[in-house]
């Protein structure tokens, strides 16, 4: 099954609400959503790295909040189109921001030769979070929880005041929850350059 199958099986089989068809379409008529990297060197550095990235959050995200603890402890207990939505499109934010450039390397020979790499390109500077959140939006609504798990998925990494991110993490689980997935996936399964 391909990245491109297995979102779609998920998404679809998952994600109801009023405007979801027209945000799928979005992502695969308007958008390079299944060729874009996840990032330009870090984690899915490559094409196809986005969709690989989401699918790795969501499966991360439902191991997580299938733990007995995680359910028991903390009371997290979240509809399966909760869980599909804040995964599989936390970082809508990347769409259309990557293109391809060319630079100049010494190949093992010594010999100088031409290679792509990613550059950021970003033309609605709106934010990382936040502007999944806005894009999201345009096309259905979203609860406040999953509109600020979606926001602070980032956690202490991003340019917030700790203070505000700290909060969010315990006003609203699901962000808390979001985070550790986005991290497991980037960090043990995707790791540096993919």
């Amino acid at each position: 099954m391909t990245y491109k199958e297995e979102f779609t099986e998920i998404y679809k089989r998952n994600i109801k609400r009023e405007g979801a068809d027209r945000l799928y379409d979005y992502l695969f008529s308007s958008s390079d959503f299944a060729t874009a990297p996840a990032s330009t060197r870090y984690h899915g550095a490559y094409e196809g790295g986005l969709i690989e990235h989401s699918l790795n959050v969501y499966h991360c995200l439902c191991d997580y909040l299938a733990r007995q603890r995680t359910r028991e402890v903390y009371n997290m207990d979240y509809s399966d189109e909760t869980v599909a939505l804040v995964a599989l499109l936390h970082d809508v934010c990347k769409v259309n921001c990557y293109k391809t450039s060319f630079r100049n390397v010494k190949n093992d020979r010594g010999v100088w030769e031409s290679v792509p790499y990613y550059e950021f390109d970003d033309r609605l500077p709106y934010g990382h979070g936040e502007k999944s959140v806005y894009i999201i939006s345009g096309y259905m609504r979203l609860t406040r929880e999953e509109a600020f798990a979606i926001r602070y998925h980032m956690g202490f990494s991003a340019q917030d005041d700790t203070r505000n991110v700290g909060q969010v993490f315990e006003m609203f689980p699901l962000a808390f929850a979001l985070n550790v997935a986005d991290s497991e996936a980037a960090f043990f399964l995707e790791g540096r350059g993919g």
